[in-house]
């Protein structure tokens, strides 16, 4: 699968891990994890960015938690209409780009968010446009969070596999996360396994 096929197998999505299947499930552990670790590390007017926010239930939970400057990117355009349905508050208050990573990485000043966070999403980048981590990294002036799957349940052991098929259907590119971003000058300040995924927590040094 190519970087262009992949793209488009995720704007196009729907069904299984489309936004309308991910409104309906709505906040989970990794939610309330994430809501943790913000009230921990990051102050309530900072600005946050989603990579991958899809309907946005991670968003909507910090926005009831008292997070206002959102910002979320997704591919699938349908995302922001089932926003507007289910959390009409954040589809009113936040700002919201469809489209790529690759296509708005390079556009983002330096420093422009205080903390950018992904869920499953960075996962999916293809090794082609693994470049756009050290663009997160250049755009976050404090933070970058990630939420993604690392094989932690025992059905889902990775092996030395580098990329495998869920339900063979796209592709998840297995990485390891603390040096991707070492390696771009962040530093890791909080590793906590959950039952899927795993959040990490780096700051700029």
């Amino acid at each position: 699968m190519d970087p262009e096929e992949n793209h488009r197998g995720w704007a196009e999505r729907s069904g299984d891990f489309s936004p309308a299947y991910y409104a309906d499930i709505g906040p989970n552990e990794v939610t309330e994890t994430l809501a943790t670790v913000f009230d921990h590390y990051v102050s309530t007017d900072a600005k946050i960015l989603e990579v991958g926010c899809s309907s946005g239930r991670h968003l909507a939970h910090l926005l009831d938690h008292g997070y206002e400057n959102l910002t979320g990117i997704d591919l699938n355009d349908e995302s922001f209409e089932v926003m507007a349905e289910y959390y009409p508050e954040l589809a009113e208050t936040g700002t919201f780009l469809t489209g790529s990573l690759e296509e708005f990485a390079p556009e983002f000043r330096d420093d422009q968010f205080d903390v950018i966070y992904s869920v499953e999403t960075l996962q999916h980048v293809h090794p082609d446009d693994a470049w756009v981590f050290e663009e997160l990294a250049r755009a976050t002036s404090d933070l970058l969070i990630t939420a993604e799957n690392e094989g932690n349940s025992p059905v889902r052991g990775r092996g030395d596999a580098e990329v495998s098929y869920v339900n063979d259907d796209f592709p998840l590119f297995h990485r390891n996360w603390k040096q991707v971003f070492s390696d771009v000058g962040l530093a890791q300040l909080l590793e906590e396994p959950g039952k899927r995924d795993t959040i990490r927590v780096f700051r700029v040094i």
